[in-house]
């Protein structure tokens, strides 16, 4: 689910008690005595993760994950829901005469037992402290006799909530009815932290409980268990899996944030870190703002204007923002900011495609699975006036059981291209025909005739992607350089961002290809491999005339 501003009216939930019991009885952990008080952001995922489901009583999400920036207040705000867990009004219990959910707690039920994880001691640290300041001295310890912080356990009337790293076998007994996972950016598997994950979810599972991440920005292609959860959160919105009980609230900066320039990366700090901002003028996500937090915007700012710091880093921290891996094809935030959504914010609109657009198309397929999971296939379109790149289509394996013995449905393919040549005005298209050598062959003795541009005399749409590597070399980084110097748009489509992201460039003796992270990957790029295609065909559509507008800089024919 993604990160909306608020549900406040929206939704039936046990959120509004839950908020109420945390500030009668917790403190604020900056250890001033007073009662917590939430931020508003914080609150309105309180009233998310609280849902319930009207039909069945139940919650909607077994699993949720608050990305924010490096100083948000994750650990604080983990923290106190560690302990409303374990004493507060957090089960459904039936409705009340006005329609609304009625809470109760875990005692009575089942003894409440709360994990919060991390990989080491030293990252469980900041939660625990944070929770022990709100503990400490704090209403809780008058109106429920029996709670006991302490360095590394707080015991509870009954149960209690104790600190753990990443011994899997550790926790294979202890079945939580919420486990916390710290800083999942850094839990991978020769940590133990995706074991650590798997072992805290099953238990929880068991038992009825629920587990919560949070992490600041990953790095794609490290597997870590929050990267693993983004691409669960990609899945349930592709429609790619009947499981849907993810509540994912991840918010970074915007792409086109311009670090070289002071206001630009300001505001990105802003909006990165919401209700909690320091900056004087409040928060930029509501209306009208929050009054100032805590986390330091300028000082972050300058960070960034240190020679000496890691800018990528900086961004992951302090942006939040899901930078790519050092041999990444195309940057996240650089294609990013060429999605219709980020142009329209800034006052761009780009239409989508439309009947009789004068298109070119890029293809790329595959046909069955020799191992691990079947390469996709796709169909993109570049729509030539300008530059504007969306899918057709992209056939993938499902996901789960219905991905098994999955095949490309060939004759749907071939009808999707039919219908696309009677719908845009296709006036180039290049396949590359690697184990579809009969099916472009087809096509180009079907639509070769009516193309302007074509791959070669003899064959006007077989385009060979592996092979004749200066000439892949220079269509790949004309593609990137339109990304990078935005002359061209996207629809923003997630399959063909996620593609997009998963290449990975390797060099050889005539320039680079891209390429899987490794053969029998999960992460395809067949769309962006079509995407490169078709942007090839566009940018000769336009050097032999074609379309209305021209790009700043056409590349020279290729061939």
């Amino acid at each position: 689910m993604p990160w909306k501003p608020s549900v406040r009216g929206e939704i039936s939930t046990l959120g509004w008690g839950v908020l109420d019991w945390m500030s009668a009885n917790l403190n604020s952990p900056s250890g001033d005595g007073t009662a917590l008080q939430l931020t508003r952001e914080q609150e309105d995922f309180t009233l998310r993760w609280y849902s319930i489901d009207r039909r069945t009583g139940r919650f909607p999400f077994w699993r949720g994950l608050i990305g924010r920036a490096r100083g948000w207040g994750k650990s604080p705000f983990l923290a106190a829901l560690a302990v409303v867990e374990g004493l507060g009004p957090v089960l459904f219990d039936g409705w009340d005469a006005a329609g609304q959910p009625v809470g109760k707690p875990w005692v009575g039920v089942r003894e409440p037992i709360i994990q919060v994880a991390a990989v080491s001691e030293d990252q469980t640290r900041n939660t625990w402290d944070a929770l022990f300041a709100m503990v400490e001295d704090a209403p809780v310890i008058d109106n429920y006799p029996g709670v006991e912080p302490m360095l590394s356990l707080m015991n509870l009337p009954v149960g209690r909530i104790e600190r753990i790293a990443a011994s899997a076998r550790s926790v294979k007994g202890a079945r939580a009815i919420l486990g916390i996972l710290d800083q999942t950016e850094e839990w991978v598997a020769s940590n133990g932290g995706v074991r650590l994950a798997q072992t805290m979810r099953t238990n929880a599972t068991k038992v009825g409980g629920r587990t919560l991440e949070s992490p600041n920005a990953y790095m794609p292609g490290e597997g870590s268990v929050a990267e693993a959860s983004a691409h669960y959160a990609e899945s349930i919105a592709e429609g790619k899996t009947r499981a849907a009980g993810l509540l994912w609230d991840h918010r970074e900066a915007p792409a086109d944030t311009d670090m070289t320039d002071r206001d630009s990366l300001v505001a990105g700090l802003r909006y990165a870190y919401g209700d909690s901002s320091d900056d004087p003028r409040g928060c930029v996500l509501h209306t009208p703002p929050c009054p100032p937090g805590w986390a330091p915007i300028q000082s972050n700012a300058d960070m960034f204007w240190d020679p000496a710091n890691d800018v990528q880093q900086l961004r992951s921290d302090f942006l939040n923002q899901i930078v790519s891996a050092s041999d990444a094809y195309i940057e996240r935030p650089e294609w990013n900011a060429r999605s219709v959504n980020t142009l329209a914010g800034q006052g761009t609109v780009v239409k989508p495609l439309a009947e009789r657009d004068e298109v070119t198309l890029g293809f790329d397929g595959s046909r069955k699975r020799a191992r691990g999971v079947a390469d996709a296939t796709a169909l993109v379109a570049c729509r030539v006036s300008d530059g504007y790149v969306a899918p057709i289509r992209v056939w993938e394996q499902p996901d789960g059981p219905a991905g098994d013995d999955w095949r490309v449905p060939i004759d749907e393919v071939r009808q999707v291209v039919a219908e696309t040549f009677r719908k845009y005005k296709v006036v180039g298209f290049f396949a590359d025909p690697a184990k579809w050598e009969g099916v472009v062959a087809e096509w180009e003795a079907a639509y070769g005739a009516r193309l302007i541009v074509k791959a070669s005399r003899s064959n006007p749409i077989e385009w060979w992607f592996s092979g004749r590597r200066s000439i892949v070399t220079q269509a790949l980084d004309a593609f990137r350089g339109a990304v990078a110097y935005g002359e061209m748009s996207h629809s923003g489509d997630s399959v063909l961002t996620r593609h997009v992201l998963n290449a990975h460039v390797r060099r050889n003796p005539s320039g680079y290809g891209i390429y899987k992270a490794y053969p029998d990957s999960w992460d395809k790029i067949d769309a962006c491999i079509a995407a490169v295609l078709a942007w090839q065909a566009r940018l000769e559509a336009v050097a032999a005339g074609a379309g209305k507008t021209r790009i700043i800089r056409a590349p020279r024919r290729l061939y």
